[in-house]
């Protein structure tokens, strides 16, 4: 089993569920920012940021779900965007997003789980990392886009062996068929670790939910 100092990616994958996932986040908060970026090269922040603010707005509503220490709301921030809700079961991970002072709100909750915000609430949901191994289930979007406006945008990178292998892909196919989201652009596949994992690929995928 991989040990936090030798590789803190494979180390959080193999949580056996999301008690033990806490907790290795709470553990890993105060040195995840150099770890991913310097250990390994974490694009995947300013990758999605770039596909969300193609299609909304600065002034969006924007929930960043699974939101870590606020990677992904720094590269919105400068961007312009400033109307950002941070979400994420570690509390460790939010009290570091807390200290870069982007969000609007930080909210402790699982993905997955019933989420504590009214429906039809943000104007976009961005979730980077989060569709990962032994992280989010593809039973993640059904609160996703609960709580999302008709036809705001939910954007999310997901590993292409979770999107096979995982129920992803079926699921994103299921809901599509159902007419509850479209699916508006996916990205060409790219390295988000290109130094830590070169050979582990992830797109990105951008849907807008559909009103009734």
């Amino acid at each position: 089993m991989a040990e936090r100092n030798s590789n803190p990616v494979q180390w959080v994958y193999s949580s056996k569920n999301n008690i033990e996932l806490t907790q290795r986040y709470d553990e890993w908060a105060k040195e995840y920012d150099k770890d991913l970026i310097r250990d390994f090269g974490w694009t995947a922040p300013e990758t999605a940021a770039q596909y969300l603010a193609k299609y909304t707005t600065p002034d969006s509503m924007v929930l960043d779900a699974g939101a870590g220490t606020g990677l992904v709301g720094e590269a919105l921030s400068k961007k312009g965007f400033n109307n950002l809700t941070a979400m994420d079961l570690s509390k460790g991970m939010l009290e570091a997003a807390k200290q870069k002072n982007i969000y609007k709100q930080l909210d402790q909750m699982t993905l997955g789980e019933s989420l504590a915000y009214e429906a039809n609430v943000f104007d976009a949901v961005i979730s980077v990392g989060v569709m990962t191994l032994g992280h989010a289930s593809p039973n993640s979007f059904d609160e996703l886009l609960r709580i999302t406006k008709p036809f705001g945008y939910i954007v999310f990178t997901i590993r292409i062996d979770v999107y096979l292998n995982n129920g992803f892909k079926e699921k994103q196919t299921d809901l599509e068929s159902h007419n509850l989201w479209r699916l508006v652009e996916v990205s060409e596949e790219f390295p988000p670790l290109p130094i830590g994992e070169p050979d582990v690929l992830h797109q990105v995928w951008i849907y807008q939910k559909l009103g009734d």
